[in-house]
């Protein structure tokens, strides 16, 4: 058994570290609310963003943008892998990446070869050390990300979609459902599904969308396109990774609580351990004090 002084000293040292646990827990729970406001704040814009571009893409008949476009063979693939820049949030980053790994292997089984952005330094320093090819990457976009800083990374996806270096780009983040559940999600960035949910939840078919309005392009349609389609892919990328911030901080003041919790245990267990090794030594004492006195 250790001595108490060394019991002491653990017991102090835990109850430092339960310490910064619950103040990262609290911390976290601060930012969770903000992020999940603006998280619910970017869903309708998203869906509803989407439903003007389908519509406008449909009126005209004349021009099918690249991005509504299905290539006929599949050759190469680009990834969107948005993660954190920070640790300490549970298994979060493991399942979105665990979920990427086994569809990359997927792909690569057919021949088909994977690029990728990277969005957070978790994701980048996984690709690194497995060497995936990492075309672009953003890094330290903190709490509330601007869309400027996430642009130009995805754009270099997009333009070699739109050269033909690419035939598919794919999206991989966390999904927020509430402060217990987040689940990684995979889904096809272009070409655009063809079913997505509306701003009211509804799930629609582009096939079965009726345009009721004839459009007037300016300067044309594929002008108009260009810049709303990008826009919104642009959006969804950013709504994608403010879904991944709200995760993430949900998921660190779980990982922070049960972190304190089980310090709370610990400290229990070594108080119990110092108290027997305290009792046990007086008891020692005692008995020596005893012996010598009947010695005498």
């Amino acid at each position: 058994m250790a001595g108490s002084k060394e019991i002491r000293t653990k017991i102090k040292s835990v109850q430092s570290t339960r310490k910064i646990t619950t103040a990262m827990q609290m911390v976290a729970a601060s930012k969770m609310r903000k992020a999940q406001d603006r998280m619910r704040a970017g869903r309708p814009y998203v869906a509803r963003a989407l439903t003007i571009a389908m519509h406008v893409a449909r009126a005209n008949h004349d021009y099918k943008h690249p991005f509504l476009q299905k290539r006929e063979t599949v050759k190469r693939v680009g990834v969107v892998l948005i993660t954190t820049d920070k640790g300490l949030c549970g298994g979060m980053n493991t399942n979105v990446l665990r979920l990427m790994t086994n569809q990359v292997r997927e792909w690569q089984s057919k021949d088909i070869d994977v690029e990728f952005c990277a969005l957070g330094s978790k994701g980048l320093s996984f690709l690194q050390r497995v060497g995936g090819k990492v075309v672009s990457h953003v890094v330290g976009m903190g709490d509330r990300p601007h869309v400027e800083k996430i642009i130009g990374p995805v754009k270099v996806l997009l333009d070699r979609y739109i050269a033909g270096e690419l035939d598919e780009v794919h999206l991989f983040f966390t999904r927020f459902f509430n402060t217990m559940k987040q689940e990684p999600r995979h889904g096809s960035l272009i070409p655009i599904p063809e079913q997505f949910y509306d701003e009211h939840g509804e799930l629609v078919s582009v096939a079965d969308m009726k345009s009721n309005f004839e459009y007037i392009y300016e300067p044309d349609a594929k002008d108009v396109l260009d810049a709303l389609l990008t826009r919104y892919l642009e959006s969804v990328v950013y709504h994608s990774i403010t879904e991944n911030i709200a995760s993430e901080q949900s998921a660190r003041m779980v990982a922070m609580k049960a972190a304190s919790d089980n310090a709370g245990s610990v400290i229990d267990e070594l108080t119990l351990i110092y108290n027997k090794s305290r009792q046990a030594a007086i008891t020692k004492e005692l008995s020596e004090i005893v012996a010598g006195a009947a010695a005498v």
